[in-house]
């Protein structure tokens, strides 16, 4: 493939968050809520959403989402908005989070 004479910029953005699903009691039970949470975030925002992390923890859950852009401030701010969506699940608390433009 040839490099493009565009110089278009490219944003990247990833938000990082770790929740905890104290609820549950199983990691069927804890699959059920992250997959409810990844398909209500895909379904809301243009974005790509994965399970990175405690995979074998019943109550807790690392998700990774990434998002493409050529403007940063847009770029982040829709992050932002996914964050604050996902805060509203009432099923899992996010304990921490975190955005990165590159």
């Amino acid at each position: 493939m040839r490099a493009s004479s565009n110089n278009a910029a490219v944003r990247v953005g990833i938000l990082r968050m770790r929740l905890l699903i104290r609820e549950s009691h199983s990691l069927k039970e804890k699959r059920s809520v992250i997959k409810s949470i990844k398909d209500r975030l895909k379904n809301k925002f243009n974005i790509s959403v994965a399970e990175v992390g405690n995979l074998d923890n019943r109550q807790f859950a690392d998700i990774c989402v990434a998002f493409v852009s050529n403007d940063g401030r847009f770029t982040e701010s829709t992050l932002s908005k996914v964050l604050g969506y996902a805060r509203q699940n009432p099923y899992a608390e996010i304990t921490s989070s975190e955005i990165e433009i590159l």
